[in-house]
């Protein structure tokens, strides 16, 4: 700063005591100063003076503190009158969950922003009762900001790694929540498969994260096929449908075949900037990432975005095999990733709302059939 002060001291010197030669009055240019429009003041009105330097970082701060102590006040209360409403029959519960991560979202100043639409509705034993389809989401992931967006977006349950249940307050959490648990052993799988069969029977949804760990939010990782099982299961041969091994697997009711919708969620704009790859790592938590120093990073910022991007859905008995469901599915997903991250301009009509974080819910939401 003091250098270029000198600089343009030393330049100012030399550029008066040079001699400016005159020139006539015909050949001078006249530069003509635009009106100032209503636009124009609009944009002055619309800046905001930041603090800068410690100040900054003293209010960001106490911007983190302040959000941490909400969300510490919020979660048990919402959690706890989950808790109560695991009793009550009906769709109460799936609707108050997205109420749930709502919340966190908005403590987070975390906005949302839906293109597309989402297969199926809220879900219930009624809904299953009247012919409605289960639905399986499948969708990138690539921080644990992915379970309250995509709560927020869709009626549904997650399947988690068993290794979140031991989790202290997370644990409990995912447990009130009604999460399904999988540990990826083949002594278990048989049962957990008949878990997540006995929740789409009996009225919910499911999400799904098949690549099967985190990414740093730059790509989307190849989807395991393994987790499309629940959706493609074996059939059985003809003519041996009357054999004990046919009769010990479960089929799904006829009709009733889980659909498929892809789901892609990009993070794409950090006080209300485009975020661009150096930027990512800001939302990302992959790897060997501490959880604790990684939230705190978070809810220090102003504002965040989050956009999810719902593909048509894919009925799974289009598709010859898993592979080949598990391959469309990772297609539409990664696309539709890519296409987000060039922070393009998407029309107005394909957005089918701005989901707000405490409603959080669809036109559909409020329709019956």
């Amino acid at each position: 700063m003091i250098a270029d002060f000198i600089q343009r001291r030393i330049l100012r010197r030399r550029d008066t005591s040079a001699t400016p030669t005159p020139q006539p009055r015909a050949t001078r240019e006249r530069r003509a100063i635009a009106p100032v429009t209503s636009r124009d003041i609009a944009d002055i009105a619309a800046l905001r003076i930041h603090p800068s330097g410690p100040w900054r970082e003293r209010a960001r701060t106490l911007r983190g503190i302040g959000r941490l102590a909400a969300i510490t006040v919020w979660v048990p209360l919402s959690v706890g009158f989950e808790a109560v409403l695991l009793l009550v029959p009906g769709t109460a519960k799936i609707r108050w969950t997205r109420f749930v991560w709502g919340g966190l979202c908005f403590l987070l100043s975390l906005k949302i922003r839906v293109i597309g639409r989402r297969a199926g509705a809220v879900g219930g034993a009624r809904a299953r009762a009247r012919g409605e389809r289960p639905v399986i989401y499948v969708s990138n992931h690539s921080s644990w900001l992915d379970v309250p967006v995509l709560g927020t977006v869709l009626p549904s349950n997650f399947v988690a790694k068993g290794d979140i249940e031991k989790w202290p307050i997370m644990g409990l959490v995912s447990r009130i929540g009604r999460t399904i648990f999988v540990s990826r052993q083949r002594s278990t799988t048989g049962r957990e498969r008949d878990e997540m069969m006995d929740r789409l029977i009996g009225g919910d949804n499911l999400v799904l994260f098949p690549e099967g760990t985190s990414s740093d939010g730059s790509r989307v990782l190849p989807f395991m096929s393994a987790f499309f099982a629940i959706a493609k299961l074996p059939r059985v041969p003809r003519g041996r449908e009357d054999t004990p091994e046919a009769q010990a697997m479960r089929q799904h009711p006829p009709g009733m075949t889980p659909l498929i919708q892809p789901v892609s969620v990009v993070y794409d704009r950090l006080e209300g900037l485009p975020v661009n790859r150096a930027r990512r790592p800001v939302f990302a938590w992959y790897g060997d990432m501490e959880l604790g120093p990684h939230v705190w990073q978070l809810v220090k910022w102003r504002s965040m975005r989050a956009t999810v991007m719902l593909h048509p859905a894919l009925d799974p008995d289009d598709f010859p095999s898993r592979k080949a469901l598990a391959q469309a599915a990772w297609r539409a997903v990664s696309q539709g990733a890519a296409e987000l991250r060039q922070n393009a301009e998407q029309d107005a009509q394909a957005c089918e709302y701005a989901c707000r974080p405490l409603g959080g819910l669809l036109p559909q939401d409020f329709r019956r059939p």
